[in-house]
């Protein structure tokens, strides 16, 4: 089940809303844990009883840790707690990329493969696991308290509106809100508004864009595409077309679970600062996926090192390093590999010596930074969309090509209009009275005049959108699979 769909938007929202806004405050949690069981369910019902029961596991296991007074003790749970869950991941999601490239050695070593049953990936078990990891290691450092109440950890880990895809919620962050919040009927109608801004921007905008890569590379990228039928200007619309899709689909899914989230009292971490606003790599990753870059950074870039090294060829290493494996933590094939350190070299080049260029006043060098920028980032998405670094390269070298060729492919009117209006929607905010008009947009206080126009147009947003939804059997989400 995914937010943008009828029966989450008509069904299990109304149901749930209903039952927890009547609900006692010592009842609340519990709500909010039964639908979030149901909801997992839905979608991996197999994989359930794994989640649940690792889930307990690791309760009990962090706890007996707290409790100890010997620091090598502590340091062995941790490493416990933390094998038990990267464990996990490394099983279900790495294991069958790992057995793919142990069979291609030993066929090309004339040897014959051996027989392997191929592991089916649970739904958000990346987001799971990283939500368990900063459990386990904010309780060892003593950043904050372990929960009292095993119901409410499975509540941190299962929380239906960020379960799936994020935003990652850090424990700390978000423990004394698990325990004690106090939600008002302005949270609710706040969260309402950002759950309909969301559900717009994913619906309208990004399942649009998604028809439109779709048609033109068939529905699976490489192995259904007609190299024929395209050339170089419609190979460039339909990697714009997945640029802006991407952007909105994931920026779109993360305002609904903050939405939800305010509706039910909780603050979670924004994930999205208009990226593709940025003059660099670096500050697009501080923008993109934040809650994710504040996670390796935290979690991983820190205790290598970070920049506090003494050589800068370390630096270099550590920032590389984080990179490849924020690619392979993206999905277990090559193409995220080599997503991950195209990123990272461009990140270690701005570091050594590009980055003040880029940084420089003037007009021209703002406007140069920025297509960079962009470009660099467009460049990396089709690694996102062909899985065979074969078919990645092929449509890269189409793109350079200038090939004029004519094609019997042509786009609809609607397609370029929603084209164009992603892209507005994404640069507007370089401009002054546009950046203002988004601060008011997401803003919390509102006087009366902007509370009722709101209302509204979150109104209208939200019934197109189901409407929408009802009559188009195509609605993606883009970062499920991972």
């Amino acid at each position: 089940m995914v937010f943008s769909s009828v029966s989450f938007l008509l069904y299990f929202l109304p149901v749930f809303l209903l039952l927890y806004t009547i609900a006692s405050p010592g009842y609340k949690n519990w709500i909010i844990l039964l639908f979030s069981v149901y909801f997992y369910s839905w979608g991996a019902p197999k994989f359930l009883y794994v989640l649940i029961g690792s889930t307990l596991l690791d309760f009990y296991l962090v706890r007996y840790m707290n409790q100890q007074t010997d620091t090598k003790k502590r340091k062995y749970l941790l490493v416990l707690s933390l094998s038990l869950n990267l464990g996990l991941l490394a099983i279900f999601k790495y294991a069958n990329f790992f057995v793919d490239n142990v069979q291609f050695l030993l066929v090309a070593a004339g040897y014959e493969p051996f027989l392997w049953t191929q592991i089916a990936l649970p739904i958000g078990i990346s987001f799971y696991t990283f939500q368990t990891l900063t459990y386990s290691v904010d309780v060892y450092r003593k950043v904050h308290a372990p929960l009292q109440s095993v119901k409410d950890y499975m509540l941190y880990i299962m929380m239906f509106p960020q379960l799936i895809a994020g935003p990652i919620v850090r424990f700390n962050t978000i423990a004394d809100q698990i325990e004690h919040r106090n939600e008002t009927y302005q949270d609710k109608l706040f969260g309402f508004y950002r759950f309909g801004i969301g559900l717009a921007k994913k619906v309208l905008i990004a399942n649009v864009l998604g028809e439109l890569v779709l048609y033109l590379l068939g529905e699976q990228p490489g192995i259904g595409t007609d190299w024929t039928a395209l050339n170089t200007n419609l190979a460039w619309t339909c990697l714009l077309a997945y640029t802006f899709q991407i952007y909105f689909d994931f920026s779109g899914y993360s305002d609904m679970a903050i939405g939800l989230g305010k509706m039910m009292g909780f603050r979670f971490p924004e994930n999205f600062d208009n990226p593709y606003n940025s003059r660099s790599i670096s500050e697009f990753w501080r923008r993109w996926h934040i809650t994710l870059g504040a996670f390796m950074r935290s979690y991983l870039y820190i205790p290598l090192g970070g920049s506090r090294v003494a050589k800068k060829s370390r630096l270099y290493v550590n920032l590389w390093l984080v990179f490849l494996l924020s690619g392979l933590w993206h999905g277990a094939s090559w193409n995220f590999v080599i997503w991950g350190a195209f990123h990272g070299f461009f990140l270690v080049i701005e570091r050594a010596f590009l980055s003040p260029y880029l940084q420089g006043k003037g007009t021209l060098n703002k406007l140069f930074s920025l297509a960079y920028c962009f470009l660099v980032v467009m460049l990396g998405w089709v690694f996102f969309i062909f899985e065979e670094v074969a078919d990645a390269w092929m449509f890269i070298q189409l793109m350079f090509s200038f090939s004029a060729e004519p094609s019997n492919l042509s786009i609809e009117f609607k397609s370029i209009f929603i084209l164009l209006a992603a892209a507005f929607f994404s640069f507007c905010t370089l401009f002054t009275p546009f950046q203002a008009l988004h601060n008011w947009l997401y803003q919390e206080q509102y006087q009366a005049t902007g509370i009722i126009f709101l209302f509204f147009v979150v109104i209208f947003l939200f019934v197109l959108s189901c409407a929408s939804i009802a009559t188009s059997s195509f609605n993606p989400f883009i970062y499920y699979r991972f």
